[in-house]
């Protein structure tokens, strides 16, 4: 197969070929850019390869294509890169590896564009096309990865306990690409990726949550995370989402499945929204169930307090999982610790006091928030979920109107302790904050307006009743 045509639509590979002439180079594209070819998949990332030093051969590239495109030179992999226009370029030369069994740091030397290919991963990324002047365009593929897309199959070139053995970050990106390409494991595949589960524990974590947040952005992400727990993978390093899995039945009363009541929420909130973070909320929202599960005889299994000790439990997860731990971990923080609140506002004698206070307690988050308590009705009771679902469009447009009327939203104390100090001559102190406490509350029940007219008359109300007098 020839891909001359497509490859003469786009005039780097043509330069690169060319520069790999001048240095005598037999130069390839390879990977990732030729398998999403023959998926007709863009893909802005290139891989070039050739026989010899890729870094010679993207200076020649570089120079080629004028002084205004530097070479970022990494001498240590024996790589080199150009960003060229949306394109990100790298070249390196054909290598072949040999691995020691306690590290999964390859020991790298000089090899042919066979040894090269047969070291990739999967047999559809272990395919390349040539930019040589004798046959521009053709197609290489040594180990089958035309058939394998066609099968929609994920397989290794060589024999899969060695290449997972070798490198166990590659179990992680099976499941990634099989739940991007909506592929299938093929099967002695995915039992050398249980055989080999351990290995994962000499990978970084950093490796790993790259690996699981594509798996977690793909459209149905329920789909990777079942492989990784078929594949024992999951359990390597996310111990508390495996814990979930499981029914306990006590007197006939069972609970439902938490970890696959956890997928379908994930599920749930892909199809409404991109957001990683709103998505790691819903991997998260149930998470404290096993430490809070009890057995009432009289009311069956309870999770009382689940998600206030979920919310206590996202730092740790967040910080082991090298995961970032800033604003995207509070956001996810306050979702798991609010998620049953709008459940409880589902009835028609809401009170604007309480709209208020989830208005106020959720702030920007509110539609978010919306979002995962929606994904959370998970029923198989299609009358049950279609009534959930209308109450909560009750809710919104209750919200709506009360953040309208009163915006708390994002509340702000109309009085600032400052003011409050100054009025009254007061020097820092718990009477200054229970003030301003006293005075947020009263906004938050409905009994004075959001503004700095009524919030003053309060505070001077509550100094009277304080024995405290104005300066």
């Amino acid at each position: 197969m020839n891909f001359k045509e497509k490859l003469d639509q786009n005039s780097i590979f043509k330069i690169v070929g060319e520069a790999g002439q001048r240095l005598g180079l037999p130069t390839y594209v390879v990977g990732g850019y030729v398998r999403d070819l023959l998926l007709e998949r863009e893909n802005k990332d290139i891989d070039f390869t050739c026989v010899g030093s890729g870094i010679a051969l993207a200076k020649e590239v570089s120079k080629a294509l004028g002084k205004d495109v530097p070479v970022s030179i990494f001498k240590n992999f024996g790589t080199a890169m150009i960003n060229w226009g949306d394109y990100e370029l790298e070249f390196v030369g054909a290598r072949k590896e040999s691995y020691r069994s306690e590290s999964r740091k390859p020991i790298v030397e000089d090899g042919t564009l066979m040894e090269d290919l047969e070291r990739r991963d999967f047999t559809i990324n272990a395919m390349a096309i040539s930019l040589n002047q004798e046959d521009f365009g053709e197609l290489l593929d040594p180990f089958n990865g035309q058939k394998d897309l066609k099968r929609k199959n994920i397989q290794t070139p060589l024999e899969p306990n060695v290449t997972f053995s070798d490198d166990p970050l590659r179990m992680m990106r099976a499941v990634r690409f099989a739940a991007q390409l909506n592929f299938d494991i093929e099967a002695d595949t995915f039992f050398a990726i249980q055989d080999n589960a351990a290995r994962l524990k000499i990978v970084s974590a950093e490796r790993i949550i790259t690996e699981l947040n594509k798996i977690i952005e793909t459209p149905t992400p329920s789909y990777g995370f079942k492989l990784l727990f078929a594949g024992k993978l999951i359990h390597e390093f996310f111990p508390e989402m495996v814990e979930l899995q499981g029914v306990d039945t006590v007197d006939d009363k069972s609970h439902k499945d938490n970890f696959y009541h956890t997928l379908q929420v994930l599920d749930n909130v892909a199809k409404v929204s991109d957001d990683l973070w709103l998505r790691w909320a819903a991997i998260l929202h149930d998470i404290a169930k096993p430490a809070t599960k009890r057995f009432n005889p009289k009311v069956g299994w309870t999770f009382h307090g689940h998600e206030d000790k979920g919310a206590r439990m996202v730092p740790g997860i967040f910080k082991r999982l090298k995961l970032p731990m800033d604003e995207r971990m509070k956001f996810v923080q306050k979702l798991v610790r609010l998620h049953l609140r709008p459940i409880a506002l589902v009835k028609d004698e809401v009170t604007d006091s309480a709209l208020r206070r989830l208005l106020f307690d959720a702030g920007d988050a509110i539609d978010e928030l919306m979002m995962l308590c929606r994904a959370d009705i998970t029923s198989k009771n299609d009358k049950k979920v279609k009534r959930y679902l209308e109450n909560f469009d009750k809710v919104e447009r209750k919200l709506q109107e009360v953040e309208e009327k009163d915006q708390v939203r994002n509340f702000q104390p109309p009085i600032s302790g400052e003011e409050i100090m100054s009025t009254f001559d007061l020097k820092p102190s718990k009477i200054v904050g229970d003030i301003k406490e006293e005075i947020k509350e009263a906004i938050l029940e409905g009994k004075i307006k959001n503004n700095p007219e009524e919030a003053r008359g309060l505070m001077h109300d509550i100094a009277k009743r304080m024995g405290i007098s104005d300066k």
